[in-house]
């Protein structure tokens, strides 16, 4: 390894990144723009339910319901309906997500010990969306027959009831049950990849395409010094943009991490090195601006956000692409943001996650100097 030579390299790259504001911009903005759209847009949280209620009964026990309904910080009353038809309206516009339809005799029916008359419509387009409104629900029925049956026994005189079994839930390291707790963090290892495969998987294809490649084979440089000089600076850019990213997060969104710092960092540079390496063996292989700006969207992006546990569970995936995702970079330095910025996780939890990220590193780069050598480097 010829440093002279390296420097070199590094100084020709960083002076084609200088001239090329296109690539700057790609570097600099589309994160920032990413973190701020995916903070503000992407939010998994269901609060604020559009819910219409017709109350064909108009009494005080009806009122009251409905009055619990809308003082719940799930639900928003969007109106009082005549007509259980005008209801099932509202849910075909997509004007509301709830109807609550109560019967003719719903006071009446409590009052004497039956069962009162009631009718939920869920609007289930989405049925995880559809699924949390319906569990909701169910919780908020369920208490409110527990109000009714305490009270009744109060009146009789009779003993309040404990339940058999009394279940005390506490949520650990998201507490408040905030989706841009592990949104925010799973955006770093997004823009890891836009910065580090989608950067430098267009700068050896580039080479090619000027014709300059051949004038590199002329000189005296290795494959290993070109592979360097050519990652080197789009490593310290991949690094800056997940130092932006963090303190973007903490400020506009409160996200902080509670775990090691260095430990995160060191986790950072091993994802990184992987990243920069998948792009450059991307154009090394397709010798092509176009055709490595495809493949990378494919090989790197879309994987990293379809297949590394960021939004979509894994364990909900078939069989096959559960299989798949083992070779997803960003599954492993997505499980270890998530050990270091919600759970406090040291590294003698993290270490296996952080080895297949070295493994993938080394794997790559020894890929990438055969392709070199190959090519008369």
């Amino acid at each position: 390894m010829n440093f002279v030579r390296l420097k070199a390299i590094i100084r020709k790259e960083i002076y084609h990144l200088l001239r090329d504001y296109q690539s700057l911009y790609l570097a600099f903005a589309i994160p920032l723009i990413l973190i701020i759209l995916f903070g503000y847009a992407l939010s998994l949280d269901v609060d604020k339910v559009e819910t219409v209620v017709v109350d064909y009964d108009k009494s005080a026990l009806s009122r009251d319901f409905v009055r619990k309904i809308d003082a719940s910080p799930y639900f928003h009353l969007a109106g009082h309906l005549d007509r259980a038809a005008d209801a099932v309206s509202f849910l075909d516009r997509d004007a509301a997500k709830v109807a609550i339809i109560i019967g003719p005799d719903f006071m009446k029916n409590l009052q004497a010990d039956r069962e009162a008359q009631l009718q939920i419509l869920i609007e289930g387009s989405d049925p995880n969306f559809a699924g949390i409104i319906r569990g909701y629900l169910t919780v908020f029925t369920e208490q409110y027959n527990q109000k009714i049956l305490f009270d009744f026994l109060n009146r009789q005189g009779m003993t309040t009831i404990k339940p058999p079994v009394d279940g005390r839930i506490r949520i650990w390291f998201n507490e408040d049950l905030e989706s841009r707790n592990f949104i925010i963090p799973g955006i770093i290892a997004i823009i890891i990849m836009i910065v580090g495969a989608l950067l430098t998987s267009l700068i050896i294809a580039r080479e090619y395409e000027n014709g300059t490649m051949e004038t590199l084979k002329s000189l005296p440089v290795k494959a290993g010094e070109l592979l360097l000089g050519k990652a080197i600076p789009y490593f310290f850019i991949g690094l800056t943009d997940v130092l932006i990213a963090m303190l973007l997060g903490q400020l506009l969104f409160g996200v902080v991490m509670k775990g090691n710092f260095l430990l995160m960092m060191l986790a950072t540079a091993l994802y990184l090195f992987v990243a920069l390496a998948l792009g450059l063996l991307i154009s090394t292989a397709t010798k092509s601006q176009l055709v490595a700006n495809q493949m990378a969207v494919i090989i790197t992006y879309l994987p990293s956000v379809l297949l590394s546990n960021f939004v979509f569970p894994i364990v909900n995936m078939p069989k096959v692409l559960q299989m798949i995702t083992y070779i997803v970079p960003a599954r492993y330095y997505i499980d270890i943001l998530g050990g270091v910025y919600l759970r406090d996780t040291g590294i003698a939890y993290l270490w296996p996650s952080m080895a297949v990220l070295a493994f993938l590193a080394v794997l790559l780069t020894f890929f990438n100097y055969l392709l070199l050598k190959k090519e008369g480097l």
